[in-house]
């Protein structure tokens, strides 16, 4: 494993799940960008004096997005008495939701919140009470996806089973060719399947996709068990309490497909566009062919950087490259990086893959949908994008 390898320093660490390390790919080439990107970086954080995590502008964050959230909770729930009030607050509460898992839980999951775990393990955790297992979300996420970006049969995040084809190495069926039509309604049920069915049927398979994990254990199986408990209370429990179950599940889909909508969209604008590659490894299924940083930028397509409301709103999820390659540093601090990110793949002669705005984002990945869905495409003719 190179030095320079995703494993280090600001990366996320290494599936450890049985059978992961006989089947991990491993990434090729000169790590001299990566290595000179990493001290570009670094040294730009010691000149400005600015510290990569624990930034105050976090968690002041942190708190506007959680009083958001309680509050639409508590006047939907307690107080909202006709369908004219209950439809904004359940906007409302399906926006923070998203937020929830944009800024706070997306932070603390990669350990870019704080310099103190037990901070970054708290903010994670703000997942398990909007529905999500943060435990299984660092193995999906943060090390599959993170690790193998577009790759397809270890990067779960673009596997939707027969319902879509994301990349070219999936199989075609024959409903695909409406894919580019029916797929946005179906990104509203994300979070509801979430909730209801993934988290589930990842613990009693052992698998996150096609890869196997590590089942929870101790405490780690004691944060999944409450963390449900306390969601279900606060998603169905107590709104019974005030109101009849039809209503009840009638607003908890509503605030789950606002929420739904929203994570699904921004992290496919990232990675399910004409402009991101899907290479696929050597005939031995075992290496890629290029450096793991420049496998980063090859698959990954940063959106409306210049839009401070939007990056605000979704975490800086707008700077993915950025993201991606440095994982640990705040999401407050992207527009920083991308400066230093962008002038060095100038130098290097390396692609950096941006839309202008959130529009265009949208646009090419519903072209990408549709051209998946019409045709057998294959990675090497994503890959040349």
């Amino acid at each position: 494993m190179s030095p320079d390898s995703p494993h280090r320093r600001d990366n996320i660490a290494p599936p450890s799940a049985p059978g992961a390390m006989e089947e991990r790919l491993k990434f090729s080439g000169d790590n001299s960008f990566h290595r000179e990107l990493r001290r570009r970086v670094d040294e730009e954080f010691k000149r400005s004096g600015t510290r990569q995590r624990d930034s105050a502008q976090m968690y002041l964050k942190t708190a506007v997005i959680l009083a958001t959230f309680a509050l639409a909770y508590v006047a939907l729930v307690c107080f909202a008495a006709t369908w004219w009030q209950a439809l904004p607050l359940a906007l409302v509460l399906g926006t923070a939701t998203a937020g929830i898992g944009f800024n706070i839980m997306h932070d603390g999951g990669y350990q870019a919140y704080s310099e103190h775990r037990r901070i970054n393990r708290l903010m994670a955790m703000t997942l398990d009470m909007v529905g999500g297992s943060s435990y299984i979300w660092q193995w999906k996420h943060a090390r599959f996806h993170h690790t193998w970006v577009n790759v397809a049969g270890h990067d779960s995040d673009i596997d939707l089973g027969v319902l879509g084809r994301l990349s070219p190495l999936q199989p075609r069926r024959p409903w695909h060719r409406w894919q580019h039509i029916y797929l946005w309604p179906l990104y509203g049920v994300t979070a509801i399947r979430w909730h209801l069915y993934g988290d589930f049927r990842d613990m009693i398979t052992g698998t996150v996709g096609e890869r196997p994990f590590t089942r929870p254990r101790g405490r780690d199986l004691a944060g999944f068990v409450i963390g449900k408990l306390v969601f279900f209370t606060l998603a169905f429990g107590l709104p019974m309490v005030f109101h009849p179950i039809g209503t009840v599940l009638l607003f908890y889909a509503l605030v789950s497909a606002v929420a739904g909508v929203l994570l699904a969209l921004v992290f496919q604008m990232a990675h399910v566009v004409e402009e991101a590659a899907f290479p696929e490894p050597d005939e031995t299924g075992r290496q890629m062919a290029t450096p793991w940083a420049i496998h980063q930028l090859e698959t990954t397509v940063d959106f409306a950087r210049g839009n401070r409301v939007l990056g605000w709103l979704i975490g800086g999820l707008n700077f993915q490259i950025e993201h991606h390659l440095f994982p640990r540093i705040s999401h407050v601090h992207y527009p920083m990086v991308a400066r230093v990110v962008e002038h060095t793949c100038r130098e290097f002669g390396v692609t950096y893959r941006e839309h202008r705005t959130f529009g265009a984002g949208i646009a090419s990945h519903y072209r990408w949908l549709r051209a998946l869905g019409r045709s057998e495409m294959r990675a090497a003719a994503a890959s040349t994008v």
